[in-house]
């Protein structure tokens, strides 16, 4: 059954049984049921697919870059409006800094652990990162928390704000079911608050930060929302949050189990996770 029709079966006036009892026998995330998406004018809406889909492309576009190529397709706009979608959206060139989320100067920076690491067994280091998702009119954001070995997506959860609390809400579900050696992330201020520090730290994990302007520092995050975006996102045409919570739910256990991935020797991502396939480590970037 569809979330959209699921959702419906929530009956709000019910004493007997709360919401949250409701959204967990019918299957459904609580999150999804309240959430509406974030919005913007239609013509913005528009730009901010148009510029979603360029960056995958080329994240070394910044405002201007991005204004201009937005010129060459037909779209009158100024490199100010670009600048606040881009804003909007958590988008920045690569150079001389990369970001999907903001840094905050209050909160302690962690090196990065993976200089040179060769990272060859699951649960040795996980990665988390926050993309826009659009949709037909608004848009959601993304976490997600992959296993860097087997590529494997451990949990994830979508927020139509980038405040930290469904980061939180992820890795305490990712933690709940295991452990990593190393965990990494941007320096956004949603990872690194201490609240999301802390809580690593409690149980026992190291944890990991990008380098400025390093891109690549998390590229097996970044390769995941490609696939996302150009795999799923862009393929259906979602109304609602919770059609975008369902075509997820179904796109990433594909990408989990049934998926084919060429560096991992065509094995599937949970294969490798569970140790059922063995493959060669990758080596973090330098």
């Amino acid at each position: 059954m569809g979330g959209e029709r699921l959702r419906c079966l929530v009956d709000r006036e019910d004493e007997t049984f709360s919401i949250r009892d409701q959204c967990e026998l019918l299957g459904l995330n609580r999150s999804t049921f309240y959430y509406t998406a974030a919005s913007e004018s239609d013509e913005n809406l528009k730009l901010m697919r148009l510029i979603d889909r360029q960056y995958l492309e080329t994240p070394f576009y910044g405002s201007r870059r991005m204004a201009e190529w937005l010129k060459v397709e037909g779209y009158e706009v100024n490199r100010k409006r670009v600048q606040r979608l881009m804003q909007l959206m958590d988008l920045e060139a690569i150079y001389p800094k990369r970001r999907t989320t903001v840094s905050s100067a209050e909160h302690r920076k962690y090196p990065y652990l993976l200089r040179g690491v060769m990272v060859n067994r699951p649960n040795q280091v996980w990665a988390s990162d926050i993309t826009y998702v659009p949709l037909a009119r608004g848009f959601m954001y993304l976490v997600a928390i992959i296993d860097w070995h087997s590529r494997c997506v451990l949990c994830w959860r979508l927020s139509n704000s980038l405040e930290g609390s469904f980061c939180l809400d992820v890795l305490d579900e990712a933690l709940s079911r295991g452990r990593p050696e190393i965990f990494n992330t941007d320096q956004g201020v949603q990872f690194t608050s201490t609240a999301f520090t802390g809580r690593l730290e409690k149980a026992g994990v190291q944890v990991s930060m990008d380098g400025k302007g390093r891109a690549l520092d998390n590229v097996f995050v970044e390769r995941l929302w490609w696939s996302v975006k150009h795999e799923h996102v862009y393929r259906h045409d979602h109304q609602t949050v919770q059609s975008l919570h369902q075509g997820l739910k179904s796109y990433l256990a594909f990408f989990n189990r049934q998926r084919l991935h060429q560096n991992l020797g065509y094995a599937t991502p949970w294969d490798v996770y569970r140790g059922k396939v063995i493959v060669p480590g990758p080596e973090a970037r330098g």
